[in-house]
C-alpha cells in the first residue's frame, strides 16, 4: 500500500465523518467514565484481596 492510498483512504473517511451531536457525545462520555469506573473498582477489589490474604499491602511503584 502506499502513502498516496493511504492519505487518500484518510481524506475519504474524513469527509464522511460529522461530529457527535450534544446527546451522542453525553451518551459516550457516560459509557467511557463508566468503564474507568468499574476498571478501578476491579483493581481496587484485586488490592484488597491481596491485601487480606497476604497481610500486608501491595508494593508502590
Amino acid at each position: 500500500m502506499r502513502l498516496s492510498e493511504i492519505l487518500e483512504g484518510i481524506k475519504r473517511v474524513l469527509e464522511l465523518a460529522e461530529r457527535p451531536d450534544r446527546e451522542e457525545y453525553m451518551l459516550i462520555l457516560k459509557i467511557t467514565l463508566t468503564g474507568f469506573l468499574l476498571v478501578g473498582a476491579i483493581a481496587f477489589g484485586v488490592s484488597s484481596a491481596i491485601y487480606l490474604v497476604s497481610g500486608q499491602a501491595p508494593a508502590s511503584p
